[in-house]
């Protein structure tokens, strides 16, 4: 294109766009005709500054366009795909499902044996499945489509944000992690003055009905039920709390036990494949007659000691899912203690130091965010209790979460 033309159409462009701006070209051919009212007629000044911008505009382009051919360059290099319009293929692009039935994913479940394998295997064989469209629940939780970002980010989350967002179900006391235990040191506390205060009016009584010598000998028993009480509080807490815990009449009957271990373990295993953990162990334990699932931490995969933030992340989830599975079902948690304390050990693990108060948001936020994955899923959650019931294997397992009704 020659120069004219050039800056007849930068011309052109700068009146289009002064006149979209309120400014009105003459309607007379003639030079020297006058604005029509109410308009600001254009000046030969205003058209140099409007040709001046559109030419700024266009060397702004031009380094775009520029910036643009470097950038499809090196995402070749790297070897990402690029589409027909330029754009980089998303990594994760979605696939449509196969909606598969629960045997057809049960087939497919078996011959995985993922349960036995390493982990690494169980990752690349289940992120298979979900390229195919065979599986589409697997690391849904964590897999952004279409983007290599996670989808668990953690952010604060106060008590008052907990018990708000999960409309007053999930509260400190309720999963504890206020500090609120079923058995309080104002427990323990009361129970040693009871302790001390009835062994010594039984001494006093004894010296006082008994016999002198036979008196005398109860009274020295008497006093050492205080030591001995002491002692058995030391070394073995959890005997006293259960004896107050039984006190209060809180005990529940084996059915309504199992029920919800059952609940406890189903809401693991749900936020578990959720998160993209693999499975290290699967098993029906031999103390309550329900399957027990341990998931594969971040080392046994990257054979790291440290975890990272995704890891502590998705962790974070899976530590609170049972306690929250029990509080949807019950309005409050007695089995969190041991995956509180397992989350503690990830905590310090991390490979970047985590405080208390950060360990204390992630805390809520894990719980706040296996609150909605379980009910986000509540169908296939309430099947997956069923199975822990029925003592399913670990296939059929997998089997309800992904397959279809």
């Amino acid at each position: 294109m020659s120069s004219k033309k050039t800056t007849a159409t930068a011309t052109l462009l700068s009146l289009l766009a002064l006149q979209a701006n309120g400014f009105h070209l003459p309607q007379s051919h003639n030079v020297g005709v006058t604005t029509r009212p109410n308009h600001r007629a254009i000046s030969t000044s205003q058209l140099s500054m409007a040709t001046e911008e559109l030419t700024e505009v266009e060397k702004l382009r031009a380094a775009a366009a520029k910036a643009r051919e470097e950038y499809q360059r090196l995402s070749k290099e790297m070897g990402k795909e690029i589409d027909e319009r330029g754009d980089i293929a998303a990594a994760g692009t979605v696939v449509e499902a196969k909606n598969l039935s629960v045997s057809e994913v049960q087939d497919i479940a078996i011959s995985l044996n993922f349960g036995t394998g390493d982990a690494a295997s169980q990752i690349t064989k289940l992120d298979d499945l979900v390229e195919s469209g065979d599986f589409s629940l697997w690391n849904s939780a964590v897999r952004r489509a279409g983007s290599s970002m996670s989808k668990l980010v953690p952010f604060p989350v106060t008590l008052q944000t907990l018990e708000s967002r999960t409309g007053g179900k999930v509260t400190g006391p309720s999963v504890g992690i206020d500090g609120d235990k079923d058995v309080s040191l104002d427990d323990f506390k009361d129970l040693t003055v009871q302790v001390v205060l009835g062994s010594t009016l039984l001494g006093i009584l004894s010296l006082a009905v008994l016999p002198e010598n036979v008196g005398a000998t109860f009274t020295y028993l008497f006093a050492l039920i205080p030591i001995a009480f002491i002692g058995i509080g030391s070394l073995a807490p959890g005997v006293i709390a259960s004896g107050i815990v039984f006190s209060r009449g809180d005990s529940e009957d084996a059915e309504r036990q199992r029920e919800r271990i059952c609940r406890h373990e189903a809401g693991h295993f749900l936020c578990g494949y959720l998160c993209g953990l693999p499975v290290k162990n699967y098993e029906i334990s031999s103390d309550t007659g329900v399957a027990c699932v341990e998931f594969h931490q971040a080392d046994s995969v990257n054979a790291k000691g440290e975890l990272s933030d995704e890891d502590i992340a998705a962790l974070s989830v899976v530590a609170m899912s049972g306690s929250v599975a029990e509080i949807i079902a019950y309005e409050k948690a007695t089995g969190g203690e041991n995956d509180l304390l397992e989350l503690q050990n990830c905590f310090r693990r991390s490979k970047e130091f985590i405080g208390a108060a950060s360990q204390q948001d992630l805390t809520r936020w894990g719980a706040l965010t296996s609150y909605g994955l379980i009910n986000a899923n509540k169908a296939k959650y309430d099947k997956l209790v069923d199975a822990f019931k029925s003592k399913k294997g670990l296939s059929e397992c997998v089997a309800i979460i992904e397959g279809t009704a």
